[in-house]
């Protein structure tokens, strides 16, 4: 590390070999933080987090009892130990409370003043943050299990909706109206995810084991269905009999540069892909173990050298490389299942949900 501040400082190497470095050596050596802790508002168990990337202070989480909180993770006392207290919850008593299990939170990309959540009660809700009131909700005939709204879209305001139904719903933000239908898969769609790369390039996993990449400006068919034998095991074969995973593909994740794509199924396999091409890169990550009936959410390091996934594995969080499919390590810390985890890129921190603990 010294060797990199002087080189740096002689103007010999790239400001951001550095700042790899750094935020690298502060992932390897995650551990459960004894110093800080979290405000307990869910009387059950935690189902999604979000922190909004504008200032990477204020977290979202959203519990199987319907309720909603928002924290503040500064920390404004300067001690050394301290608790993240609950900015203000979305409680049972709020009348536009979900009525079942919150499955999916997320801040608008680029304002504070906005989120959504999305519930088994088969509704997608658009919050107000300074008032704590619904802008607007869309309804939908089946459970949602998750959505998400595009990280670099200038272009459109489109909320992608994996729901019971094998068509994906496309709500608009500006018309209110669930403007589009993506067909193509045949049982419930259980994740979905915009490319932080192209604004109008989704991914979509289905319970039908298949992933496909769709262009919404098309009309018709998706650009490609993902095959996990990249063609090889039937070159007859039509594309409709390609599988990503032979179960339940339940977990979607981009890497930051939109270049590939991590998905995870109930085979207890996850595989990358080439975002590009559409190719499996049969990285082995050995048995990821998934017995998870709805989505799961993982997360994905942003600016390490190299970058790493964070997979909820039974009561622990898995650590790989994620071109090479190395175990790093298991961080552990939790007493039951953990359901999600989100990366704070600014500090290199992980958080993990049961309840909340930091890492």
């Amino acid at each position: 590390m010294l060797g990199l501040m002087a080189a740096r400082q002689a103007g010999l190497d790239d400001p951001a070999r550095l700042r790899r470095a750094e935020r690298t050596r502060r992932v390897l050596s995650l551990e459960l933080n004894k110093d800080r802790d979290v405000e307990r508002i869910h009387g059950s168990g935690i189902n999604t987090l979000d922190i909004e990337p504008v200032e990477g202070r204020y977290m979202l989480s959203g519990g199987s009892d319907g309720v909603i909180v928002l924290y503040d993770l500064e920390n404004l006392s300067r001690k050394p130990s301290y608790t993240c207290k609950a900015f203000f919850s979305v409680g049972r008593s709020h009348p536009d409370v979900h009525k079942f299990s919150v499955e999916t939170v997320q801040w608008y990309p680029h304002d504070t003043g906005i989120f959504t959540s999305s519930s088994f009660d088969k509704t997608l809700k658009i919050w107000d943050t300074n008032t704590l009131q619904p802008a607007d909700i869309f309804h939908f005939e089946g459970t949602v299990y998750s959505h998400h709204m595009s990280p670099v879209a200038t272009k459109h305001c489109l909320i992608a909706v994996g729901t019971k139904s094998p068509k994906v719903q496309l709500c608009d933000l500006k018309s209110g109206s669930s403007s589009h239908i993506l067909q193509g898969h045949r049982q419930e769609v259980l994740a979905v995810s915009w490319s932080p790369r192209h604004e109008y390039v989704l991914a979509t996993g289905s319970a039908d084991g298949r992933v496909k990449l769709w262009d919404v400006r098309r009309a018709s068919g998706c650009l490609s269905t993902l095959d996990q034998y990249n063609g090889e095991k039937s070159k007859a074969s039509s594309e409709t009999a390609n599988t990503a995973h032979n179960g339940r593909v339940n977990g979607l994740c981009y890497t930051n540069d939109g270049l590939h794509l991590l998905t995870i199924g109930t085979d207890d396999r996850m595989r990358l892909w080439n975002s590009s091409t559409g190719e499996n890169t049969l990285v082995n990550y050995g048995k990821v173990c998934n017995e998870s009936r709805k989505g799961l959410k993982f997360a994905i390091s942003c600016g390490c050298n190299p970058e790493f996934v964070f997979v909820p594995y039974g009561s622990t969080i898995a650590v790989y490389t994620v071109f090479t499919g190395e175990l790093i390590t298991m961080l552990r810390g939790h007493y039951s299942t953990v359901n999600c985890c989100v990366f704070q890129p600014h500090f290199q921190e992980i958080r993990e949900r049961e309840e909340e603990k930091y890492i």
